[in-house]
């Protein structure tokens, strides 16, 4: 572990602070649910989606409004006890965990609200996508949600949010209306673009270092219609190179509504490495074939992919990153066309990897294609999300059996990480550095603090500190990125 994750994940909590804040939460709070490590249910409580990042909290609090969220955060800081805030707990980087201090738990706090009138809808700040999209459904709407729906809607929108739909709608930012919010100094407030405009800026992509977002309101978009999704498995041997050729082929002969993820990994009933795609298109399964007819031609050793309602798509994937294990995400870019023999060169490195980490063979690059049209059309400096551009994520997600093998999985996947920037520098180079490649940094949310703020958020980096200073002046969200240490230059 890092030094900065380490610094965001510890309590340093005495015992005699520690029991006066629970007399207090127990005073002040009327919808919330306090656990301590005697409590029933409190190991279920400091599970994470990767084990090694749960930590032993010395109390977690299930808080169930906004107010309660804001009485313990003044009391935490009255206390002088570290706090952070657990929403779907994906987070790879331990800010959602703390030795021996307290945890603001939003896991109750997941209704939806569904306003078919003026097509909106208000979900709660614990809920994860399962939940929106079940309910969305229900009234034939959907939103652009995250590729796997046990991910935190607070953690993925927060900081920016890409999904199926953002071939045709852009960024979960881009349809974020509103936000409820409490900040340190613990006041409830509104922020949108006609209240608190500068703050409602900072929370769309950079939103995890500036309060605790207690509900969101967002535009819903019409989705009556099923759409057509499954997953393909190939021996990367033989087929990488014409699966990555259909890949890159796509986003110029099909439209936003068709898109795919691009993965090699070793699966467990296979022998030899796999190049995995998973399928994506809004329409029929006749209208579909058409356009992945390439991709089908390469005749999958399995393919899933079917007509199904819109809701089971962004469960697709969940299989491959469950809940439990060890596991961490990197974040890196890439701008097609990718090239074959660059994915072979991770290959190998992951059959080296294998050979000395046990549990590693589950370990899986991912490569994104999504039509970048919608959300480029929206400035880059319009929201404090610096990334869009028509370049693709790359998603780096080893897993791996023992602790002893931390450090090196995290070295490993900054390797690869830099492989790729090195990647992205040729092209960069062979297509004479053009200005829309500039700004091109990381997807934050993948990147488990592992890179600076100012490579995460680029030419918005000055403007965001400023407004951390004004909204946060005492750094009271520091688990995030952090905008105002020294680290950052």
């Amino acid at each position: 572990m890092s030094k900065r994750e380490d610094e965001v994940s510890q309590g340093h909590t005495s015992p005699d602070a520690l029991a006066s804040l629970l007399r207090e939460l127990k005073e002040a709070l009327e919808y919330s649910i306090i656990l301590t490590p005697d409590s029933e249910g409190y190991l279920d409580s400091i599970k994470r989606w990767s084990d090694e990042v749960e930590k032993r909290a010395g109390v977690v609090v299930y808080v169930g409004s906004a107010q309660d969220i804001a009485s313990t955060i003044l009391l935490s800081r009255k206390h002088s006890i570290s706090f952070v805030v657990a929403g779907g707990k994906h987070s790879s980087s331990g800010a959602a965990s703390t030795d021996g201090g307290l945890v603001i738990d939003l896991a109750k706090m997941r209704k939806v609200e569904i306003d078919t009138s003026k097509k909106i809808a208000k979900v709660q700040g614990g809920c994860i996508w399962q939940d929106v999209d079940e309910a969305a459904a229900n009234h034939g709407l959907a939103m652009v949600g995250g590729t796997v729906n046990h991910t935190g809607v607070g953690g993925l929108t927060l900081g920016g949010g890409y999904g199926w739909l953002s071939g045709r709608y852009g960024l979960t930012i881009d349809s974020l209306l509103q936000v409820q919010i409490v900040l340190g100094d613990g006041s409830i407030n509104t922020a949108s673009e006609n209240e608190n405009p500068d703050l409602f800026w900072a929370v769309r992509g950079a939103g995890h270092g500036f309060g605790v977002v207690s509900e969101f309101v967002f535009e819903t978009h019409e989705q009556k219609n099923n759409i057509w999704s499954g997953q393909m498995i190939w021996p990367a041997s033989t087929k990488l190179g014409g699966v990555i050729d259909f890949a890159n082929d796509l986003l110029t002969k099909s439209d936003p509504d068709s898109a795919m993820v691009l993965g090699v990994t070793a699966p467990p009933f296979m022998t030899e490495p796999a190049v995995v795609a998973t399928v994506f298109h809004n329409g029929s399964q006749g209208a579909a074939e058409r356009i992945f007819k390439p991709l089908l031609n390469l005749q999958p050793l399995k393919n899933s992919a079917q007509e199904r309602p819109y809701r089971e798509m962004n469960g697709m994937m969940n299989h491959a990153v469950p809940y439990g294990g060890r596991k961490l995400s990197k974040g890196a870019c890439f701008v097609p066309p990718l090239s074959a023999d660059y994915v072979r060169s991770l290959i190998v490195d992951m059959q080296k990897l294998h050979q000395t980490v046990p549990g590693s063979r589950r370990s899986i690059v991912l490569f994104e294609y999504l039509h970048p049209e919608a959300w480029c059309k929206i400035p880059n400096d319009a929201t404090a999300f610096a990334n869009r551009g028509r370049h693709q994520n790359v998603m780096i997600g080893p897993f791996w059996d023992n602790a002893e093998d931390d450090q090196k999985i995290r070295l490993w996947a900054t390797e690869i990480a830099k492989k790729a920037e090195m990647e992205l520098e040729r092209v960069k180079e062979e297509a004479g550095s053009p200005a829309w490649m500039e700004h091109i940094g990381e997807y934050g949310n993948y990147d488990g603090l592992l890179t600076n703020a100012r490579r995460i958020f680029g030419s918005n980096f000055d403007k965001l500190r400023s407004l951390k200073i004004r909204y946060d002046p005492d750094n009271v969200f520091d688990k995030s990125h952090s905008l105002l240490s020294a680290r950052e230059e």
